[in-house]
C-alpha cells in the first residue's frame, strides 16, 4: 500500500519546468484579448436588457452563487451608474486582464480577474455562449491557481519575482492533463454511441448548419464519401487520446493529430477562437517535454517532498 501511495504521489507531483505555464499564460492572454476584440461592437448588445436578465433568471433556478454581470449592474444602479457603462467597464477590464496575461504583468491578479469577468459574461450571456466559453473558463481556472510567475514573464524578468511553491508546477500540469483526457475520452465515447459519426451524417450536419456553413455545398457533396472516414477517425482519435497521449512514442502523433483536428474545425466551420483555445490547452498540457532539451532540464530539477 505504501508503494502504491508513493507511486501516486510521484505521478501527481512529477517534476516539471514552467514552460507549460508560460504557454498557457501567453495562449490564454491572446485568447482573452481576441475574444474581447471580436465582441467589441456587440458586447453591450448581447449582455444587456431582457436577454441577460432572462439568462440570469434561469441560472438562479439552478444556483444563486454563480457570478454574473447582474451583480455588478445592480450594485452600480445604487450609485446611478447606467448599465451600459458598467458593461463597457467590464469589457475594458477583461481586455486589460488579457493584455496583462500576455506580457506576464501581475499574472495572478490578471488571471483571477480574467476568470471572474469571463465567467460572469459567459453565464449572463448563456443564450449566446458555447464550447469556447467553457474551455476558456477551464483554462483560466487552472491558470489562476498555478505557481506564478514563469521565467518568461514581465514579473520574473523585470520585477524579479519568483514563485513561492515551484513544486506545484507538476501538480497543476498533471491535473490539466487528466482533465483533458477525461474530456476527450467521454466526448469520443458519446460520439461512438450513435450512428451519426459512423456513417458521416454528423459531420455533414455540422458543416451545413448556419452559421458554420462556410464551405460551398457543392464541394461538400463532391467529398461526401470522406465523411464516414472523418467521423470514425475523430471517434478513435478522441477515445485513444486518454491512452496514447501518455507514451512518448505516440504522444507526438496524437498531439499533432488532435491539433490538426481543431485546425480543421476552425477552418471549415469558422470557429477560429474555439480551435485556438483547444490547441493552447493541448500544447500547454502535453507539448513541453517532447524535446530532448526540455526532458533534460526536467530531470535536473529536484523534486521536493510533499507532506
Amino acid at each position: 500500500m505504501q508503494r502504491v501511495q508513493t507511486r501516486l504521489l510521484e505521478f501527481q507531483f512529477a517534476p516539471s519546468t514552467d514552460t507549460w505555464l508560460a504557454v498557457l499564460r501567453v495562449g490564454l492572454g491572446l485568447q482573452v484579448t481576441l475574444y474581447c476584440f471580436s465582441l467589441r461592437n456587440d458586447w453591450t448588445y448581447l449582455l444587456s436588457g431582457t436577454a441577460r436578465r432572462l439568462a440570469e433568471a434561469l441560472l438562479s433556478l439552478e444556483t444563486h452563487f454563480v457570478p454574473r454581470l447582474g451583480w455588478l449592474t445592480s450594485l452600480a444602479a445604487q450609485f446611478d451608474v447606467r448599465e451600459e457603462n458598467v458593461l463597457f467597464m467590464a469589457w475594458v477590464c477583461l481586455f486589460a486582464a488579457g493584455c496583462a496575461l500576455l506580457i506576464g504583468f501581475a499574472s495572478r491578479v490578471a488571471a483571477i480577474a480574467a476568470w471572474l469577468l469571463h465567467l460572469c459574461a459567459a453565464k449572463s450571456g448563456g443564450f449566446v455562449s458555447y464550447g469556447i466559453d467553457n474551455f476558456m473558463t477551464i483554462g483560466l481556472f487552472y491558470l489562476m491557481w498555478s505557481p506564478f510567475p514563469d521565467r518568461y514573464s514581465f514579473d520574473w524578468q523585470l520585477r524579479g519575482a519568483r514563485p513561492k511553491h515551484p513544486e506545484l508546477l507538476g501538480f497543476w500540469r498533471r491535473v490539466l492533463q487528466l482533465h483533458l483526457c477525461a474530456i476527450y475520452f467521454f466526448s469520443g465515447l458519446t460520439k461512438c454511441l450513435g450512428s451519426g459519426w459512423w456513417n458521416g451524417s454528423s459531420v455533414w450536419r455540422a458543416l451545413i448548419r448556419p452559421p458554420f456553413n462556410i464551405i460551398d455545398p457543392e464541394i461538400l457533396v463532391r467529398w461526401k464519401y470522406l465523411f464516414p472516414v472523418a467521423g470514425i477517425f475523430i471517434c478513435l482519435l478522441e477515445i485513444g487520446y486518454a491512452f496514447f497521449i501518455w507514451d512518448r512514442q505516440t504522444r507526438k502523433i496524437w498531439l499533432v493529430c488532435i491539433c490538426a483536428m481543431h485546425v480543421g474545425i476552425g477552418v471549415t466551420m469558422g470557429m477560429y477562437l474555439f480551435a485556438f483555445i483547444m490547441i493552447v490547452l493541448n500544447v500547454a498540457a502535453f507539448g513541453p517535454g517532447l524535446s530532448r532539451m526540455e526532458r533534460h532540464t526536467t530531470r535536473l530539477q529536484p523534486q521536493k517532498a510533499v507532506s
